[in-house]
């Protein structure tokens, strides 16, 4: 047995375990020379893998380190955050402790304490996660680099001569990284996107960012065109055929497909909602060439001037979207609900309809509100309209009742056509609540029946806010002389409904929904049902959308087999609902952040030729830096803290607060602003200070 393999034992059974190459030296009584062998015999295990080491020069397993596995989440400023794959508490890096890892990295993380015991290092890196960066290209003599966009990837990728594909400086590329040098990347760039800075090119750099699948390979638009030109009437067998009822959809004017429809009637004390949803897994059966690149895709993405659809067009506006006037094969599910806003009845049927007429939100509000135009246009809803409101109103009222939150946020809605780029005010109609209160209810229902049937599912899942968390915004309102009784470690739903209700049309209410907001977990599929924390539901799921979202297709293919043969819906899906669960999840993330970003592109593009003009503004959000303010058609913008009034600011972090010797600045502020400049690059509004009001 040579040393290195007991030097190697002693450590791994404990009895040099944590030890410096001083410490363990001097067990061993080495000399000046035996200790400095010894040293190298100690990193050699390391670069081997067999130990790891902290920047305290300790050895040992990662065991005996307390080590976890997880995923790095980099920052501009060079320091980091841990996010433990079992899902504990994320930790602190510091810019010393993030060693070689960067953004995106699978690493082996400790605890190390800090000063509030969530300081962490990162003790070995397993796998570099980022293969690709997409930035902007700087030219030198013996090669350049790539300085990524995304400022969490804080080093730039160094591109040796010959491999730039002859880019001479100022484009915008895509550079793969094929090794590295410590903590340096070298790669070589293997795709030119355009001129940096250009606005499409920018658009095209944020696509590439988040790996986004743009165009569908042949064979799946083949598949997609065979199931397209099948015929729905021959496939009734085992339907509910409700083609002759009355049947609508609502939607947005600029909605690209239509994947769910509503009946409602009202008999004595009761009503009957029918919510249709699109049959999709009729068309993209399990394992398919379609489903293989649903799974893959996971969602529909969408922004102003595109989308890309989780199916081939000739599904998603086609055959699978629910036309008017035209059979389309359904789900539906079929509730009877009281004056309560109870569920006394609840089933889900195959069937078949034919959307009697496509109407958009705003026709059916006008509908509501007794238009002349829109009844003499409509005169069979008029009755169905009222229903429906009605109807509303109680699961409104319900929702309430039981601690559903209602968080007073507007929507950014970006339009974009023939080159012209706008973005209204977003007007929250009856017509929206009515669809969306529709849409839970279904949801729940959904949940409910297969949960009840034992079947294995995805729920939509939302944890109650963490403790810590709770605790943060209870002393934000403390600090605002907001009276808020609730116990951090064990918030409901109704405490903080009841705040906001407390709160009425206070100026703080704004200020108070958006602390509240991030105080709140991030909803996500999970095979598990938690319950849904916003929604004060104990069973939730997404049903309603399977042309754009994997998981409501994997619902609606558990349904109709589980109706059929329940101990067979449990032994084909008991294994795949929890890769279901954790892929859709990812790419909804991913997906989102990527629409926000090209949104974000949108309004630096709308605001360029605002600048000069002067708006009346609210704070949104508080910074050591400076202030964010929003716009009544919610761009938001940035006042830097250099061009503040007053020589010195102090930031209160828990407060959200800026304090200055004459001016302070808090979230729900009013303030006149002027727009100053618009920064492509960071996608960001700058804003001057004009007023306060």
């Amino acid at each position: 047995m040579n040393v290195k393999h007991i030097l190697l034992t002693k450590i791994t059974d404990g009895t040099f375990a944590l030890g410096t190459a001083e410490e363990i030296a001097r067990k061993l009584r080495l000399g000046r020379a035996g200790s400095l062998a010894l040293k190298d015999m100690l990193y050699s295990l390391v670069r081997s893998g067999d130990l790891l080491s902290d920047c305290e020069g300790r050895f040992g397993t990662a065991e005996q380190f307390g080590a976890k596995r997880g995923r790095i989440v980099g920052n501009a400023r060079g320091f980091g955050f841990f996010l433990p794959d079992d899902g504990s508490q994320k930790l602190f890096l510091p810019r010393r402790a993030m060693k070689d890892a960067l953004h995106g990295d699978d690493v082996l993380c400790y605890c190390v304490g800090g000063r509030n015991g969530d300081e962490g290092e990162v003790l070995a890196i397993i796998e570099h996660g980022i293969r690709e960066v997409v930035g902007s290209f700087r030219f030198e003599r013996t090669g350049g680099f790539v300085s990524s966009d995304d400022t969490r990837y804080t080093e730039d990728v160094l591109i040796p001569r010959g491999k730039s594909m002859g880019c001479r400086g100022g484009e915008k590329v895509v550079a793969e990284i094929k090794s590295y040098s410590g903590r340096q990347p070298i790669g070589e760039i293997v795709e030119v996107l355009g001129k940096d800075g250009d606005f499409f090119t920018e658009e095209q750099a944020i696509i590439r960012a988040h790996s986004l699948f743009e165009a569908f390979p042949d064979d799946v638009l083949r598949e997609g065109e065979k199931q397209a030109k099948s015929d729905p009437l021959l496939s009734l067998e085992g339907r509910s055929d409700f083609r002759k009822n009355l049947i609508i959809t609502i939607d947005g004017e600029d909605t690209r497909d239509i994947d769910d429809a509503i009946s409602v009637e009202k008999e004595g004390g009761l009503y009957h909602l029918g919510v249709h949803i699109a049959d999709v897994s009729h068309y993209v059966k399990r394992n398919s060439l379609l489903d293989t690149e649903a799974f893959k895709r996971g969602t529909s993405v969408y922004f102003p001037d595109r989308v890309f659809p989780m199916l081939p067009p000739s599904l998603s506006n086609g055959i699978c979207s629910l036309n008017e006037g035209v059979p389309r094969l359904t789900l539906s599910c079929l509730m009877t609900v009281n004056r309560k806003g109870e569920v006394i009845q609840k089933k889900i049927v195959p069937s078949v309809i034919c959307s009697r007429h496509r109407m958009t939100y705003s026709t059916v509000t006008a509908i509501a509100e007794g238009q002349a135009a829109a009844v003499t246009e409509y005169p069979d809803l008029i009755q169905f309209v009222k229903t429906a409101v009605e109807l509303t109103e109680i699961l409104k009222a319900a929702r309430k009742r039981r601690g559903g939150i209602e968080m007073d946020l507007r929507e950014q809605k970006i339009l974009y056509s023939d080159g012209k780029i706008t973005i209204p005010e977003h007007n929250r109609t009856i017509s929206h609540e009515m669809i969306e209160e529709f849409m839970i209810l279904a949801n729940e229902s959904v949940a409910t029946i297969m949960t009840e049937m034992q079947m294995p599912f995805v729920y939509r899942v939302h944890e109650k806010p963490s403790e810590d968390k709770a605790a943060s915004l209870l002393a934000f309102l403390k600090g605002l002389g907001v009276a808020a009784r609730f116990d951090p470690d064990n918030v409901s739903p109704q405490d903080y409904q009841t705040l906001l209700d407390n709160l009425g049309t206070s100026p703080l209410a704004t200020v108070v929904n958006r602390v509240m907001l991030r105080s709140m977990m991030k909803a996500v599929y999970s095979p598990e049902n938690i319950g849904h924390f916003g929604l004060a539901s104990d069973c939730y799921c997404h049903f309603t959308s399977p042309i754009r979202r994997y998981p409501d297709l994997c619902i609606h293919r558990i349904i109709k087999v589980a109706l059929k043969n329940a101990s067979s819906a449990r032994e084909t899906f008991e294994n795949s609902v929890g890769s279901v669960s954790i892929r859709s999840s990812a790419c909804e993330r991913n997906a989102m952040e990527a629409e926000r970003d090209v949104d974000a592109l949108y309004v630096t593009a709308y605001m360029q030729d605002k600048i000069g003009e002067r708006y009346e503004a609210t704070v949104s959000g508080v910074t050591s830096f400076g202030i964010f303010a929003e716009l009544p058609n919610s761009i938001e913008g940035l006042i830097p803290i250099e061009t503040l009034p007053d020589d010195s600011y102090e930031f209160i972090e828990e407060r959200l607060l800026l304090r200055g010797t004459k001016n302070s600045f808090c979230l729900g502020k009013k303030l006149l602003v002027e727009v100053v400049g618009v920064d492509r690059g960071a996608r960001r509004v700058l804003f001057s200070l004009s007023g306060i009001l």
